[in-house]
């Protein structure tokens, strides 16, 4: 059993002026992508300049690609992605920041007294180097940083975790800290997604000829370079039809700019189902472990329309995991191993 954390020495035995000692803790930051502030062009605006301004998302130099960005990108794309941001905003705010935070409170005691829960976005706020401060400020002098990524992408993962250790480069005092790894084909996740998909089929008032999976895009070139990210997608969807009993179609979303994407591309493959009679269809994001903007809008709503333009009759759109019980039982059981040896088993 792991060893528990000695408690701090009561403040009568300090050497007088000594700084307050705080009880030790463990900590869990779960990070994510990121949101703006707000729906409005110029919020999103600014959430796009530190988001394509990474060198992990674009791999092109600054000295080619900034010109690019501030003259052209900057200046047309906000005001649509603003459009869309509106349609999926609610009074929590952005789906994958209130769904994070949801995930959370459904965390917070998970792991014990000592252990605190906390979240943090790569762009935008609440930020990482500020939220492992507050971590760090609170006594927490081991902590789990965990990416809800499960497939390893360079452009997600790697770039949270870059965020981190660029915090504990200015720190004087740095913490002990793990990462969670990929779990693209972890028994718990696969259960977890199957279970997720089944109990929605079952609810839907027809029976889909295909189940889509679609997972974000990358450009061709991160494979060629030696990105897992389009390996761990396929074993994904592998996995998971194994589980379910029946194939995948498996696709990606979100391309962007002139570069060759990974294919088939999800636009491209729900326009052509209905050519291939396939009308009845429920489609679902398995690399997001919460709904946003490229879900609820991109496949909720533009891939409906996609679909049904092309002479689809039934299409679904199949929750991410979330806050649901099923998603935060994975959750726990995955963060839970990764906490051996500084948490004592619950």
């Amino acid at each position: 059993m792991p060893p528990v954390l000695p408690p701090p020495l009561p403040p009568e035995l300090l050497p007088p002026e000594h700084p307050p000692v705080r009880t030790r803790k463990v900590g869990v930051l779960l990070t994510n992508l990121g949101t703006p502030d707000g729906p409005d062009v110029k919020s999103v605006k600014r959430y796009l300049l530190e988001f394509l301004s990474d060198k992990r998302v674009v791999e092109i130099p600054s000295i080619l690609w900034q010109p690019i960005l501030r003259g052209i990108i900057l200046n047309t794309r906000p005001a649509k992605s603003a459009e869309a941001y509106a349609q999926v905003w609610s009074d929590d705010g952005s789906p994958l920041a209130a769904i994070t935070k949801a995930q959370n409170t459904a965390l917070q005691g998970a792991f014990g007294p000592n252990v605190m829960v906390d979240w943090a976005m790569r762009y935008g706020r609440p930020s990482i180097p500020e939220r492992i401060q507050a971590m760090k400020d609170a006594g927490c002098d081991r902590i789990l940083i965990a990416p809800l990524y499960p497939q390893y992408c360079g452009a997600t993962t790697a770039t949270a975790n870059d965020k981190v250790f660029e915090k504990l480069a200015k720190m004087r005092w740095q913490p002990a800290i793990r990462t969670l790894p990929p779990y693209y084909d972890d028994p718990a996740y696969i259960d977890a997604l199957a279970e997720s998909i089944e109990a929605a089929v079952a609810k839907l008032d027809f029976e889909p000829q295909a189940i889509v999976a679609s997972f974000h895009g990358m450009p061709e070139r991160t494979l060629e370079l030696g990105d897992p990210y389009h390996c761990h997608c396929q074993k994904t969807g592998r996995l998971l039809g194994e589980r379910l009993g029946k194939p995948l179609v498996v696709s990606f979303q979100s391309r962007f700019g002139r570069a060759k994407w990974l294919d088939p591309a999800t636009d491209t493959t729900l326009e052509e189902l209905p050519e291939k009679g396939i009308t009845k269809i429920a489609i679902f994001a398995p690399g997001f472990s919460a709904d946003c903007l490229e879900t609820l809008e991109e496949l909720a709503i533009r891939g409906r329309e996609s679909f049904e333009e092309k002479g689809g009759t039934h299409f679904a759109y199949i929750p991410c995991l979330n806050d649901s019980d099923i998603g935060i039982d994975m959750l726990q059981t995955l963060l839970a191993r990764e906490l051996e040896g500084w948490v004592a088993p619950a």
